[in-house]
């Protein structure tokens, strides 16, 4: 194992296989640590974290998207396109890869985590944990991989700003929700630094949790509206997926086709052709076992595969491969839904380093496991030709509705904005300090309110840019140079 600068352990090198004999990891005391955060001001101080102003050389945002666009289903991509004019918040979940580049042009601290990469409000949702209770986390790790702490917490503020333009709010009721956001970081990340690491460890965020952390404080109609969007989550499960998206065929269960949004294989195939596809699909299953725990395994094991449609997902994710398999246990009403998605590089490898993984369905499965305080049962991964062009790619798994919900940004008023803000800073500092050093980055962090400020003017001038760059895109569509499908 190798270790970072802050001396937490990290990924294994991508030469060391499952036999290679791990190397020491060296152990700083909280003193130790403390002065490597501290020394990491001197590098970057934090009032550098608010200057925002694009270089002469900055690539074309349109030029990044449509490199992205180069790998992915071509008639899709017009999908992705047209979801991201719909607001510039919308464009922002669509612009990870463009962000990424941006954040890599300016000063960093050093302090490396395991990042999400894409740290947007939508990315932060409930789910079912193992034991049944529905937890609150980040839901997205398409582009996780290590690095700098404040690359999430950047895209995180700047999509508070962002969402609060969006909502209408003045520049003042904003500044205030993207403070409140960051100094719940920076609190939390300073009370992190001061906890064993095993109560660290097990700590998670779940409604009453919610309550009894922000519910005084806010007012409680924003706490009661927040507490029933997440309500709605224990309604979205297996059985109610059943109901919604199958109907019988011939006396089959079989995925109902809402084109293009859900296509079902007989849709995308011939006959022949399908059956030889289904045939690699119960391939990919059996492989994709393996990734799991033993008993879990076995509990996959017990499902069949009863039928398989495309699936387009999200914004920032349209025209990647994405399926949705249904599964049948112990007869028709016993449903296990999965989705399989690809995963590709991360938007942030051209600019940090390539993943340690030769698979990137490893890669997002293995940052989300270290990540979250709870995570999929059936969260796995391979790589298979089940793309539909003949190629292999790499693909993650999981349940495709497993309690999972997310707050509706875009009608949220100030207090319930400022809760779920808060939440979400609370979040990714937990799941920051899981990975990293939390003694290290509090120590950067201090006891005074400089970066918090700093990060606050920085959302606003990046805002400013996610504008000029939602422009960019809605001239690219105007005068033909990409082609947008709006309204899907």
């Amino acid at each position: 194992m190798k270790t970072d600068q802050t001396g937490v352990s990290t990924a294994p090198d991508p030469g060391e296989g499952p036999k290679s004999a791990p190397s020491m990891v060296h152990h700083r005391t909280p003193a130790e640590r403390a002065a490597v955060g501290k020394a990491a001001r001197s590098k970057s101080p934090r009032e550098l974290h608010t200057a925002w102003e694009p270089s002469g050389d900055r690539p074309d945002p349109v030029d990044l998207l449509e490199a992205q666009a180069a790998a992915r289903i071509p008639e899709l991509v017009p999908i992705r396109y047209g979801r991201m004019l719909a607001s510039p918040f919308a464009f922002y979940r669509g612009a990870a890869a463009i962000m990424a580049a941006d954040l890599a042009s300016m000063p960093n601290t050093g302090l490396h985590v395991q990042l999400c990469g894409d740290a947007h409000l939508a990315n932060f949702g409930g789910f079912a944990s193992p034991e049944r209770e529905l937890v609150l986390d980040i839901n997205d790790f398409d582009e996780t991989l290590p690095g700098p702490w404040e690359w999430d917490l950047k895209r995180l503020a700047a999509s508070l700003e962002i969402a609060g333009r969006e909502r209408g709010f003045d520049a003042r009721t904003r500044r205030r929700l993207v403070l409140a956001g960051v100094g719940e970081y920076h609190r939390a990340m300073r009370e992190f630094a001061g906890m064993r690491n095993l109560d660290l460890w097990y700590l998670h965020l779940d409604p009453a949790a919610l309550q009894s952390r922000w519910g005084m404080s806010a007012k409680p109609k924003a706490m009661k509206a927040l507490q029933a969007d997440f309500a709605q989550g224990y309604h979205r499960d297996n059985r109610r997926a059943l109901e919604k998206l199958t109907a019988r065929v011939n006396g089959q269960l079989r995925i109902v086709a809402t084109p293009p949004l859900i296509v079902p294989i007989e849709d995308l195939l011939p006959d022949v052709e399908q059956d030889q596809f289904e045939e690699t699909i119960r391939a990919f299953i059996r492989r994709y076992r393996p990734s799991l725990q033993p008993d879990r395994r076995r509990l996959l094991e017990s499902f069949q595969y009863a039928h398989l449609a495309r699936k387009v997902v999200g914004v920032g994710s349209v025209g990647t491969r994405a399926w949705i398999l249904l599964m049948l246990g112990r007869d028709d009403a016993d449903p296990l839904f999965l989705q399989v998605k690809e995963a590709g590089a991360s938007v942030l490898e051209p600019y940090l380093t390539r993943s340690v993984y030769a698979n990137h369905g490893q890669r997002v499965v293995e940052g989300q496991q270290l990540m979250q305080a709870a995570s999929d049962i059936f969260l796995g991964w391979d790589r298979a030709p089940v793309g539909l062009d003949g190629q292999s790619h790499d693909f993650y798994v999981r349940q495709l509705w497993d309690w999972k919900i997310s707050a509706d940004v875009a009608v949220m008023a100030p207090g319930e904005l400022q809760v779920y803000g808060k939440m979400c800073n609370w979040t990714l500092a937990r799941a920051h300090a899981r990975s990293g050093d939390p003694i290290a980055m509090a120590a950067y962090l201090g006891k005074g309110e400089a970066f918090d400020a700093a990060l606050a003017e920085f959302a606003v001038a990046y805002a400013d840019q996610n504008e000029r760059d939602y422009q960019a895109l809605v001239a690219a569509v105007k005068n033909g140079r990409v082609r947008a499908e709006t309204g899907i």
